[in-house]
C-alpha cells in the first residue's frame, strides 16, 4: 500500500520560513512579514482546490506572497535608517532624542534563526543586513522583487518573468536597473567599507556586551572606531564619533547603567538584546543592538528601542531580578 501524496494544504506549512524571509526582505519588518506571509497562507488555503499543477506549490506560494507585498509597498513610503535621513538629525548629544516618528519609518531588525536559511547561511547572512535592507529601500516594488528572487534566491530569469507575469526581457532589464541602483547607493555610504570576518564580529562582541553590561566608559571607547556611528530608532537622532558616543553613555544614557544583556545573531551579524534596570526591581525590555566591526573596531551601532521589537522577534519584555 503505497501513502497517499501530501495535498496542497498539507505543504503549505512547510514554506512558511523561507517566505516569511522573502516577506522581511520586501517589506523591512519582521512583523509585516509575518503577516504578509499569514496573509498569503488564507489566500493560498482558500484556492488551493483551484490548484491546477501547472506550476509548483513553491513558486505558487510565491506569486501569492509577492502580491501581497506589492499591494503593501504600493500603499506607503519606504522604509529607512536614521542615518539616511538629512544631515540635521545630528544633534549635540546633551539634547533629548525628541518625539519618535511614526510606526513605519525604519528599517526593523529580524533575528537570523526567523529567515536566515541554515542551508545556505552566508548568502542569507549578507542578503538581511541593513546595509542591503536599506539599499533595497530606493527600489521601485517590482524591482525589489526581481532582484531578490534572482540575486538572493537565485531564481532563473524564466521563472521570476512567469512569477510577475513578465517577459524575460523584461525582467533582464529590470533586474539591470535595480543592480546600478543598489550599487550607486551602496557605493555612497559606509556599507562599501570591507566587514570583518564572522570569527572577528563574535570576539569583538563579546568583549563589548561584557563592558557594556559592567558599563565601562573605558573598555567601551577602546572598541569603537573614531568615526563610529549610532543610531536609534523611532528617532531621528544619530551620533557621529566615538566622543559623542561616549558622551552619550555618560549623559542621556547613563539609565541604561546596571542592564541585563544578551548577545544575538541580529541581521546577518552580532549584535545583543539590552533590558533595562526597574526601580521596583527585575528588568524590563529597552532595545536591540545591531553592531557593525570594521578593523576590529565598533564601527556601526543602531540601536533599535521599545518593547515591541521585543514582541516581533519573539524574546521576553521582562526578566527576573
Amino acid at each position: 500500500m503505497t501513502a497517499e501524496a501530501p495535498t496542497v494544504v498539507d505543504q503549505l506549512e512547510g514554506y512558511r520560513r523561507e517566505l516569511r524571509g522573502f516577506a522581511y526582505r520586501m517589506l523591512g519588518s519582521p512583523q509585516d512579514a509575518e503577516d504578509a506571509v499569514q496573509n498569503a497562507m488564507v489566500r493560498a488555503w482558500r484556492s488551493a482546490d483551484r490548484f491546477d499543477g501547472r506550476s509548483s506549490v513553491r513558486t505558487w506560494l510565491y506569486r501569492i506572497v509577492t502580491n501581497v507585498c506589492l499591494d503593501e509597498l504600493n500603499a506607503r513610503k519606504r522604509r529607512a535608517l536614521p542615518v539616511d535621513l538629512e544631515d540635521e538629525a545630528s544633534r549635540p548629544v546633551v539634547e533629548s532624542l525628541g518625539a519618535p516618528l511614526p510606526a513605519g519609518s525604519f528599517v526593523e531588525p529580524v533575528l537570523d534563526d526567523l529567515v536566515v536559511d541554515p542551508a545556505d547561511v552566508v548568502v542569507g547572512r549578507e542578503s538581511v543586513r541593513l546595509a542591503f535592507l536599506s539599499a533595497l529601500q530606493h527600489l521601485p516594488a517590482s524591482q525589489r522583487a526581481v532582484l531578490i528572487l534572482r540575486d538572493v534566491l537565485a531564481w532563473p530569469a524564466s521563472d521570476v518573468a512567469a512569477l510577475l507575469e513578465i517577459s524575460v526581457a523584461a525582467a533582464n532589464s529590470q533586474l539591470q536597473r535595480a543592480r546600478e541602483t543598489m550599487r550607486a547607493v551602496r557605493e555612497s555610504s559606509r556599507s562599501a567599507r570591507p566587514r570583518g570576518s564572522r570569527e572577528e564580529e563574535e570576539r569583538l562582541l563579546a568583549r563589548y556586551v561584557a563592558a557594556f553590561e559592567r558599563y565601562d566608559m573605558t573598555a567601551l571607547a577602546s572598541m569603537l572606531a573614531e568615526d563610529a556611528l549610532m543610531s536609534m530608532p523611532p528617532f531621528r537622532l544619530h551620533l557621529r564619533g566615538r566622543e559623542d558616543l561616549i558622551a552619550w553613555f555618560s549623559g542621556p544614557g547613563a539609565e541604561c547603567k546596571g542592564s541585563r544583556v544578551r548577545a544575538v545573531d541580529v541581521n546577518g551579524g552580532p549584535g545583543f538584546a539590552q533590558w533595562r534596570r526597574q526601580p521596583r526591581g527585575g528588568f524590563r525590555a529597552w532595545g536591540v543592538h545591531a553592531v557593525v566591526v570594521r578593523d576590529g573596531e565598533v564601527a556601526e551601532e543602531t540601536v533599535f528601542l521599545g518593547p515591541e521589537i521585543f514582541r516581533a522577534l519573539g524574546l521576553p519584555e521582562t526578566l527576573e531580578a
